[in-house]
């Protein structure tokens, strides 16, 4: 297998064979990254068994599926995060090593020590094709907003900041408050991060925004409030979590009026971004308060809709229904197919690096759980999986914080906060 040698960190190459991972381990590579989607032609080797060989041959292994079309920042930086901590020289291979080489040179671009330009020339000087590199940047300075994610790795979700270049403002969407349910131990982490991007950027935040009360992780809502003086949004419809949750609660003093947040944000309500003209889907199904946020191009649909590759969101939470999800994900759906689709989790299906950007056009032809489907098709398919899958761990602990715009319990006499939680509460629930 002829490999091209990029720098002294990366190289790059065609398809390789598995008995060629134990030459690589020879020739001195300690990681070897597979760019490449399963199933593109027959015989390619596959995810599963790269991963196996590398393992056998004492390589690591990374897996960043991409295709010239679909490239997304996610990818470009996952990149780059698996070079930076590889243990030695990487091997980067996709079909012919373009879009391996590809990935590394827009990482380069992005990061200004390439000048968008001369990546052309670049892949010249290795004996590959670039040029679909500068139409990537082109499109990717065009977008408005942009939109930084930020990945989550216990709770697999990602956080956005959605800015306006041209004001400097931003909307912060679904950040998250660290917790560890086993020790009890909070963190304003993630939050700092974002916060420490926006300062970096000298962002003004305009909005603190989430799409509905989760289940799976604290909103830093508050946290962001305060740090910011930014107000905060939910849809409308966190009213009626609220009395819902109150009951399985035995909460008699929690308020389910919405006042914990600074606005309620019903269907069709509007806003701006800065100069960006924004406005706001209601999309049940998965929770009774759900909605989208259309901001630009962009839409940011968290439990809704996944990556093409991970499907849809479960709608057995209480007052969850999959016949209103799929609705609601019709709607999303009509929205142009160049729509930016930006989800809140990634499960990284077969073990991919993390991704959260997609668009209406992908999904429409590659979502499993969309394409091809109606609706008493999705609905049977989704109540058969929802049935399979368990509560999230942190559900009974997250909406007692989410249910309060992400505050957590004030202080009892001895100065220290306490969750409490019913038992029994979720009847039927997968074990």
């Amino acid at each position: 297998m002829q490999t091209t040698r990029i720098s002294d960190r990366l190289s790059v190459s065609a398809q390789p064979s598995l008995h060629e991972f134990q030459c690589f381990h020879d020739q001195g590579f300690a990681l070897v990254v597979n760019a490449r989607p399963d199933e593109e032609e027959p015989g390619q080797a596959g995810n599963a068994a790269e991963r196996d060989g590398a393992e056998q041959a004492g390589l690591s292994y990374s897996f960043i599926p991409v295709t010239g079309s679909t490239i997304t920042e996610a990818d470009i930086w996952a990149f780059q995060s698996a070079l930076a901590v590889a243990k030695g020289p990487v091997l980067a291979h996709c079909k012919t090593g373009t879009r391996a080489l590809l990935l590394h040179a827009l990482g380069e671009a992005l990061d200004g020590r390439m000048k968008p330009n001369d990546i052309s020339a670049y892949g010249q000087s290795f004996g590959f094709d670039l040029s679909s590199a500068v139409k990537w940047l082109e499109r990717y300075y065009a977008h408005r907003p942009q939109v930084k994610g930020f990945f989550d790795p216990r709770t697999s979700s990602i956080q956005y900041v959605a800015s306006d270049p041209d004001t400097g403002k931003c909307a912060i969407i679904d950040a998250v408050l660290d917790f560890d349910e086993k020790s009890g131990s909070t963190s304003t982490r993630n939050a700092d991060a974002i916060l420490a991007y926006v300062a970096e950027k000298k962002l003004i935040v305009e909005w603190i925004l989430d799409t509905h009360p989760h289940a799976d992780h604290f909103s830093a809502a508050h946290y962001l409030k305060e740090k910011t003086g930014a107000p905060t949004a939910i849809g409308e419809h966190v009213v009626d979590v609220q009395r819902l949750w109150k009951d399985i609660y035995n909460w008699p003093a929690l308020r389910t009026d919405g006042s914990q947040w600074d606005l309620l944000l019903a269907d069709g309500d509007q806003f701006k971004v800065g100069s960006i003209d924004a406005h706001v889907l209601f999309s049940p199904g998965h929770t009774l308060a759900s909605i989208t946020y259309v901001i630009g191009d962009a839409a940011f649909v968290h439990d809704t809709i996944f990556m093409p590759d991970g499907g849809t969101a479960r709608a057995d939470f209480p007052g969850g229904d999959a016949r209103t999800l799929w609705q609601s994900i019709q709607n999303i759906l009509a929205l142009p197919d160049k729509t930016r689709l930006f989800t809140g989790h990634d499960y990284q299906p077969d073990g991919r690096a993390p991704r959260w950007e997609s668009t209406v056009g992908e999904q429409k032809r590659s979502n499993p759980h969309l394409e091809g489907i109606d609706e008493d098709a999705f609905v049977d398919l989704r109540e058969k999986r929802d049935r399979t899958l368990s509560m999230p761990k942190l559900i009974l602990h997250a909406l007692q914080v989410n249910l309060r715009g992400g505050r957590l319990p004030e202080p009892e006499e001895n100065g220290r906060r306490y969750l409490k939680f019913p038992l029994d509460a979720l009847e039927g629930a997968t074990w």
